[in-house]
């Protein structure tokens, strides 16, 4: 009892206010107490904003922090990896990037634990810490970064996509829902690091037009739009959709991998050019 006393009392306290509180029994902070470890490993679905009183909020669930799941332990055991990954390398460095299987395949320490060749290439002397999840929607990236994902660290940039798993829930929540849990993941980051600058990557586009995926993707980047997030001048939008369009609207196939959602190395290669002149300015030693 005075130990989960002592780790709350010890949990960083947020400034930053979410369109619903998190029902967690530990909103913040790492390791995580009893309490919160029973809550977290209930099915995602129960642990929705409006669940604990019994009411349906998906216009909620993308911008309000919820811890992911893959069934049992799995997904908040990853997460723990990662924190460990954080702590062995807290401190400055030069790029942080967070998301999902995207940004994980940039080369993770959930898999062989090295950069890719096209990161590398773009920024061969960048101290870059990765904390990409496959499958995380926005509001498993936001139960992260206030859950120890990134605390320690001091990045002089941070590289933001995320937003694609979400349109698996746009019938529900709407696009302008995801395109708010976009501004929340921001919102938390700009928080956490105040002096970093921040590249907010739109949704890449994937599929085929006319595929529900495909549109709600294009019309949840609209949404995005409309928050005017690059008003901030600590941060910058990223728009790669046309890079990795071919003039009719397909998909440039040379740049996915054949599920025509994640990216081949060419693809990386284009996402890295794009990034080098945005990063490379707050890189500068």
């Amino acid at each position: 009892m005075l130990y989960a006393l002592i780790l709350l009392l010890a949990a960083p306290l947020l400034a930053l206010e979410y369109a619903h509180k998190p029902a967690d029994p530990q909103p913040t902070g790492w390791p995580l107490t009893a309490e919160e470890k029973a809550f977290i490993a209930k099915p995602e679905f129960e642990r929705r904003p409006g669940r604990e009183v019994n009411k349906h909020l998906p216009q909620l669930w993308p911008a309000v922090p919820t811890a992911g799941s893959w069934g049992g332990t799995s997904w908040v055991d990853t997460h723990a990896k990662l924190v460990a990954y954080v702590q062995k390398n807290a401190g400055p460095c030069d790029v942080l990037l967070v998301g999902d299987s995207i940004t994980q395949q940039w080369g993770s320490p959930l898999d062989k634990g090295v950069l890719n060749a096209a990161w590398l290439k773009a920024f061969p002397e960048a101290k870059t810490i990765n904390i990409g999840i496959g499958g995380d929607k926005a509001q498993n990236v936001l139960w992260r970064l206030d859950h120890g994902g990134v605390d320690g660290l001091k990045p002089r940039a941070v590289v933001l996509m995320i937003g694609n798993n979400n349109m698996f829930f746009s019938p529900e929540t709407g696009v302008a829902a995801a395109a708010q849990g976009v501004k929340a993941c921001l919102a938390n980051l700009r928080e956490k690091f105040p002096e970093a600058l921040v590249v907010v990557a739109k949704i890449l586009p994937c599929h085929a037009p006319k595929v529900r995926f495909y549109e709600d993707i294009r019309l949840t980047n609209a949404e995005i739009d409309k928050l005017n997030l690059g008003a901030d001048p600590k941060v910058h939008v990223l728009d790669l959709t046309k890079d990795f369009l071919n003039e009719d609207g397909t998909i440039n196939p040379g740049l996915f991998t054949s599920d025509k959602i994640h990216l081949s190395l060419a693809g990386y290669e284009v996402y890295a050019q794009r990034l080098a002149p945005l990063l490379k300015p707050a890189l500068a030693r």
